[in-house]
């Protein structure tokens, strides 16, 4: 009788194992989504629960194939694009069994090949589960489809989250004033007293985020030229502070009111890998598009949104937010410690309202 195969997939251990009824067959290890566990699309976190494998992909194609939307275009050759998260080799994909995971299939979660190799054995994916090339070969010629996969959830505390405002704490500007900045001196005035209002909790951040964006219809050129004010004005010492703190073991992550395209760049440059901020888009010809209004943080507690779903992800051990406005405030209930940063600006409601204050950032490690 040819029992079927079942996979464990341990988001603890990092491991994938392979078992015939009680028989082990073997044990691999994995990288599963950096970003920890979750079931959102477009979260790039690794759903965990009951699945089945539904497709196997890339049968009689050689090691280190490249596949992109599960079709093989080239060859990927040991040490190049060393920072792409590349789907190599073979695939498993896999269909969710359960209610929370149904939309796995649709999120293109798969068992795949990496080349990243070296990460294996902690998670560094996208949301799904990487194993080395030789290993996904084996694999694949032992499973079937409809094989069984289990992967468990996270149960260990890992890591500290460093929540980090952005404008008027990583850079000396606030994005939406620059933004404004092109309209002309009346319309610049107009958007600053809109975002002093805001930051200084006189008025909802949702009301003063969709007319300052009536007034500004931001396109690509002028989002361009603000992302690159961004690069020119970043505070004194971010960097080495940045440094400093993935060498504590924080992990960094910019949260922002912000606009995602524009802040990308500086986060790029200090090192920071995630930015949760809000998506700007535009026309093909460049035109503006709109923004995502629907993103929890152009609204007040919207950052409150962002910290809890970080929290069931990686269930960090710790969790600081520092910023300057009111919508940084916010966050104390779901944060250990919240830092209001004084160095661009005070507002007396937020400082007043922290367990702590710093005017440079490089204090920080000195509280936390």
């Amino acid at each position: 009788m040819n029992i079927p195969c079942q996979l464990e997939v341990s988001l603890d251990a990092q491991t994938l194992t392979v078992r015939r009824g009680e028989l082990q067959v073997n044990s691999y290890s994995i990288s599963s989504g950096v970003k920890g566990m979750g079931f959102q699309s477009g979260s790039n976190r690794t759903p965990w629960g009951n699945f089945r494998i539904v497709e196997k992909i890339g049968e009689d194609q050689p090691s280190g194939t490249i596949f992109k939307s599960r079709v093989p275009v080239g060859k990927w050759n040991e040490g190049e694009r060393p920072h792409e998260d590349l789907i190599l080799t073979r695939i498993l994909w896999l269909e969710g069994l359960d209610t929370a995971n149904g939309n796995t299939q649709e999120r293109y979660i798969y068992i795949h090949g990496t080349n990243q190799e070296n990460l294996l054995g902690q998670p560094a994916s996208q949301g799904c589960i990487r194993l080395a090339n030789n290993d996904m070969i084996e694999l694949f010629n032992t499973v079937k489809v409809g094989d069984a996969v289990v992967i468990y959830p996270q149960t260990h505390k890992r890591g500290k989250i460093l929540f980090l405002d952005c404008d008027s704490t990583l850079s000396t500007i606030e994005g939406i004033d620059e933004l404004a900045r092109v309209r002309g001196p009346q319309v610049y005035d107009d958007v600053v007293a809109l975002t002093h209002a805001a930051m200084n909790g006189e008025l909802p951040i949702s009301e003063v985020f969709s007319r300052r964006m009536e007034i500004i219809r931001p396109d690509r050129s002028v989002a361009e030229a603000v992302a690159q004010r961004y690069l020119e004005t970043i505070v004194p010492g971010a960097r080495e502070f940045v440094d400093n703190m993935k060498k504590d073991g924080w992990l960094p992550v910019i949260l922002s009111g912000g606009f995602a395209p524009l802040i990308e760049p500086l986060a790029k440059e200090l090192g920071i890998a995630h930015v949760e901020a809000v998506p700007l888009y535009f026309n093909p010809d460049g035109s503006y598009a709109g923004y995502g209004d629907d993103y929890p943080t152009t609204r007040n507690l919207g950052k409150n949104v962002i910290i809890r779903e970080w929290k069931e992800a990686l269930l960090p051990e710790k969790i600081v937010m520092v910023g300057d406005g009111v919508s940084d405030l916010e966050t104390r209930p779901d944060v250990d410690v919240f830092i209001a940063f004084t160095g661009v600006i005070d507002r007396p409601l937020v400082s007043g309202g922290a367990e702590y204050q710093c005017v440079a950032l490089g204090d920080i490690r000195g509280i936390v």
